[in-house]
C-alpha cells in the first residue's frame, strides 16, 4: 500500500493506503462535495463535483486519482468553485425542482449542494423527455424527474446486490435510468431491497411511505393499534434527534409511540427468540434426518425473494421458519382475537422495521388468514422518524418507559439478531451443550462476527462439527451459491443477509456511510452485553405465551414453505 505526504491546499497530510485522493482530503478536514461516490461501490467519476487542481492548473476528479507522494493540489480555487456551480445549474435544470413536496426534502444531497454553492438562478431549460413516475413497488418509488444521472442506484443493483434491475437507457440529453424496456418494477424481478434509495442523493428513489395509512389507523377508534419495534431500528433512530450512531432509543420510542396515540408497544427481539427457537430445533432435526444441506436462514425476505425468482431450486434448503416479524405477527394477531370479539375492535398490527423488503413480506399471501394479514402495515425508520417528528416529539428529552408484557422481552440473542452474523450466533448459542459464559465467549471472538463479506466458522455441536458460514451483501451470497455447486464448499447452516452490514444497514435506516452502520451494530452488542439473559430458550415469558399452543397448531402459526402459491 502507498505511503507518503500530499500537499492540500497548502496543507501537510500523510497517506497510507487510502484508496484515492479524495480520501486524503476528508482526512484532512475537508468534505469534497460528490454525487457519485460511495467507497463501498466502484469509482464512476461522472458527477466531476468532486475535481480538484493541481500545481500546473490541471483538473481532474478526486475520487479517481491515486496519491502519490509529493502531490500538491488545491481544492477550491475559483475555477473549480465556478465550475461546481455550473454543474449544480445544469442538474437543477433538468431536475424536478418541487422541492417542499418531496419526499427526500431536507435529505436531499442535490438541495444540500445547491443551497452550499449558491446557487439561486437556473438560466436552463428542461426539454428531456421524462418516464412515468412508478409506483408499483410495495417497497419503492421511483420518480424519474427528479434523477440526477449519477448512477449510484444502477451500481448498487449491480455490484453490491448483484441483480443489475436498472440501467442507464438512451443517449445524450435524453438519456435515464430506468428497468429494461421500460418495465415498471413489479414488472421485473427486483426483490424489493431498496439499496437503491439508500444511495440515491435525490427523490428519483425513495421508501414508499405508508405515514398515512399508519396516522388512520391510529386515530380510528375501533382500531386497537399493536406496534413491534425491531433491533436495528432502536440503534439507528437516534441518529435523526442528534444522538450517536449506536445510541439504544428503543425506550425513548415506546414513550414517543405511546404519547402518539400507539395502545401496545412491543419488541421484536422475543418474535426473534422464538425463531431462533424454532429454526436451532429445525436444524438439530435436520442433522439427525442428514440433511437437506446446507439449511438457509430465512429472516431475510429479500433473500427469500430472490431465490423464488432467481434459484428456485434452493427453496428447499430455506428454514421453514417465518421470520421474527412475521412470527410475532402470527402470534399476536391469534392472541389478540378474543379480546377483539371482547371489546368489539379490530387490533391493527405495525410492524417498525429497517428493511423495505419488509413491506413487500407483509403483504405475501402466506402471511394471512382469510384476507387478514399478521402484520397489517410495515413502517421504516425513516417513516417513524418523521412521524415523531411531525408530533413536535423531542426523543432524547422523553422519559423511558419499556416495552409491554409479554411480546416486549427478549434476549440478547434476539438483539443481535439486527446485524450480520446475529443470526448464526443466536442458532449457535442455542445448539452449543455449553451454556456458560466461556461459551460465549468464544463465539464472541470467532468468525461468526465480523465485517468480512463472507465468513466462515465450524463449531463442535456434541461429536459432530457444524460448518456455518454468513455472508452479507446479495452479490456476495450469489458467489457463495456458485462455489457450492461447484463443489469447492459445503456448510450445513448458512446465514444470508441481503444488505451489506446485515439489517444495520437496511434501506429503510437513516441514511449512512458504512462507519455508522458498524457503529449500529456495535450498539446492538452492547445491549446484548448488558441484557439479563443471554440465550433463547431462557427467555422467561416465552413457556407462558406458548403453553395452550399444541405443537402442530405452533408449527402451523410459525412456520410457511414457500414456492407452493
Amino acid at each position: 500500500m502507498a505511503k507518503g505526504i500530499m500537499y492540500i491546499d497548502g496543507q501537510r497530510v500523510p497517506f497510507d493506503g487510502e484508496p484515492n485522493v479524495l480520501a486524503v482530503i476528508r482526512k484532512a478536514g475537508i468534505e469534497m462535495p460528490t454525487f457519485c461516490y460511495y467507497s463501498d461501490l466502484s469509482v464512476y467519476g461522472a458527477c466531476r463535483m468532486c475535481v480538484v487542481e493541481d500545481e500546473r492548473g490541471k483538473i481532474d476528479t478526486s475520487c479517481s486519482m491515486q496519491p502519490r507522494d509529493g502531490l500538491k493540489i488545491r481544492t477550491n480555487t475559483a475555477r473549480l468553485l465556478k465550475h461546481r456551480r455550473m454543474i449544480l445549474e445544469l442538474m437543477l435544470a433538468s431536475h424536478n425542482c418541487n422541492c417542499t413536496i418531496c419526499e427526500k426534502s431536507g435529505n436531499c444531497h442535490l438541495q444540500e449542494l445547491a443551497l452550499q454553492f449558491g446557487v439561486r438562478h437556473i438560466r436552463f431549460q428542461d426539454n428531456r423527455e421524462v418516464a412515468s413516475f412508478d409506483d408499483t413497488s410495495p417497497a419503492v418509488v421511483r420518480d424519474p424527474s427528479k434523477c440526477i444521472l449519477c448512477g449510484d442506484c444502477v451500481r448498487v443493483c449491480e455490484e453490491t446486490i448483484g441483480m443489475g434491475i436498472i440501467d442507464f437507457a438512451k443517449r445524450g440529453y435524453n438519456m435515464q435510468v430506468t428497468p429494461a424496456f421500460g418495465r415498471t418494477l413489479s414488472q421485473t424481478k427486483c426483490i424489493s431491497c431498496g439499496q437503491c434509495s439508500a444511495v440515491c442523493p435525490t427523490g428519483a428513489i425513495t421508501v414508499y411511505n405508508q405515514i398515512g395509512a399508519a396516522w388512520r389507523a391510529i386515530h380510528d377508534p375501533n382500531k386497537r393499534v399493536v406496534v413491534q419495534i425491531a433491533p436495528a431500528v432502536r440503534v439507528a433512530v437516534g441518529e435523526a434527534f442528534g444522538l450517536p450512531a449506536g445510541t439504544n432509543v428503543l425506550d425513548q420510542m415506546v414513550t414517543a409511540l405511546k404519547l402518539m396515540g400507539v395502545d401496545e408497544v412491543y419488541d421484536t427481539t422475543f418474535g426473534a427468540d422464538l425463531t431462533t427457537i424454532q429454526e436451532a430445533e429445525e436444524f438439530k432435526a435436520r442433522l439427525a434426518a442428514g440433511g437437506p444441506f446446507p439449511m438457509f436462514t430465512s429472516c431475510c425476505p429479500a433473500w427469500v425473494k430472490y431465490l423464488e425468482n432467481m434459484n428456485p431450486k434452493y427453496l428447499k434448503n430455506i428454514s421453514s421458519c417465518k421470520s421474527p416479524m412475521e412470527m410475532q405477527g402470527a402470534l399476536l394477531k391469534d392472541k389478540y382475537k378474543a379480546k377483539d370479539a371482547e371489546d368489539g375492535k379490530t387490533t391493527y398490527h405495525i410492524a417498525i422495521m429497517p428493511c423495505t423488503a419488509k413491506k413487500m413480506e407483509a403483504a405475501r399471501p402466506e402471511f394471512a388468514k382469510d384476507g387478514v394479514p399478521d402484520v397489517d402495515l410495515v413502517l421504516t425508520s425513516q417513516e417513524i422518524i418523521d412521524m415523531i417528528k411531525e408530533s413536535g416529539i423531542q426523543l432524547p428529552q422523553l422519559d423511558l418507559e419499556s416495552p409491554d408484557t409479554p411480546f416486549g422481552f427478549g434476549s440478547g440473542s434476539g438483539v443481535i439478531f439486527g446485524t450480520t452474523g446475529g443470526v448464526a450466533e443466536a442458532v449457535a448459542r442455542y445448539c452449543l451443550p455449553d451454556k456458560t459464559k466461556n461459551a460465549l465467549r468464544k463465539l464472541e471472538l470467532s468468525p461468526l462476527r465480523g465485517n468480512e463479506s463472507i465468513r466462515e466458522a465450524t463449531l463442535k455441536v456434541g461429536e459432530a462439527e457444524i460448518r456455518i458460514a454468513v455472508v452479507h451483501g446479495l452479490a456476495h451470497a450469489q458467489e457463495l451459491l456458485k462455489k457450492i455447486e461447484a463443489g469447492e464448499v459445503d456448510y450445513h447452516l448458512i446465514e444470508v443477509m441481503t444488505c451489506p452490514t446485515g439489517c444495520v444497514g437496511g434501506a429503510g435506516q437513516p441514511i449512512g456511510r458504512r462507519d455508522k452502520k458498524l457503529e449500529r451494530a456495535a450498539g446492538l452488542y452492547t445491549a446484548d452485553k448488558t441484557a439479563i439473559f443471554k440465550r433463547a430458550e431462557y427467555n422467561p415469558v416465552m413457556d407462558d405465551v406458548l403453553k395452550d399452543y399444541s405443537e402442530e397448531q405452533l408449527h402451523h402459526l410459525l412456520h410457511v414453505h414457500y414456492g407452493e402459491h
